[in-house]
C-alpha cells in the first residue's frame, strides 16, 4: 500500500530510494566504475520495484557530478580528510550534502534524520553520532532560515 502525501511523494519509496543510493554511492567509491554501470546494475535488482527509482538516480548522479563541490563544503565540518572518513559514513555524507545543497524540496530535518538512519543500518557503532554532529552543523550553514525556525508541534 502506497503512502504517498498530497504532493505525490511517498516517503517509504524515498528511504528506500535513498539505502539504494548509499550502497551505489559506496560500490563506486570502492570500485571506481563509471557511474551509469554502477546505476544499471542497481536498477536492475528487484527491490528497486518499491524505490523512487527517479529519486534514486538523482541522488546518484548528484553525488557523482557535483563531488568536489560537496566535498570541500564538508571538509569545514569535518575533523580529518574526506578521504579518511568510513566509506559507509562518505557515502552518507555525501548524500545528505547533495540534499541539503540540491533538494531544497526536502527538509533538512529530514535530510538529516534519513542519514542518521541510514548509518545506523549500514555504518560503524557510533557513526551515525559523527554524521548527525557534521551534518547539525552543515545544515546550520547552508539553511540558516530553516534551521533556525522554531519546531512546530
Amino acid at each position: 500500500m502506497k503512502h504517498s502525501r498530497p504532493d505525490g511523494v511517498d516517503p517509504h519509496a524515498r528511504s528506500r530510494a535513498r539505502r539504494r543510493a548509499l550502497q551505489a554511492i559506496y560500490a563506486w567509491q570502492m570500485s571506481h566504475t563509471a557511474i551509469n554501470k554502477v546505476i544499471d546494475q542497481f536498477q536492475n535488482e528487484q527491490d528497486m520495484e518499491v524505490a523512487d527509482t527517479e529519486y534514486f538516480e538523482d541522488l546518484v548522479r548528484g553525488v557523482e557530478a557535483n563531488l568536489g563541490t560537496l566535498d570541500q563544503a564538508l571538509s569545514a565540518y569535518l575533523d580529518r580528510d574526506i578521504a579518511q572518513v568510513d566509506p559507509i559514513e562518505r557515502a552518507v555524507l555525501r548524500i545528505a550534502a547533495y540534499e541539503l545543497r540540491h533538494r531544497i524540496d526536502v527538509p533538512y530535518r529530514v535530510v538529516i534524520n534519513e542519514a542518521i538512519e541510514t548509518t545506523k543500518r549500514f555504518g560503524s557503532e557510533h557513526g551515525h553520532t559523527f554524521v548527525n554532529g557534521v551534518l547539525d552543523h552543515a545544515a546550520a550553514a547552508w539553511r540558516p532560515a530553516e534551521a533556525q525556525a522554531p519546531r512546530r508541534g
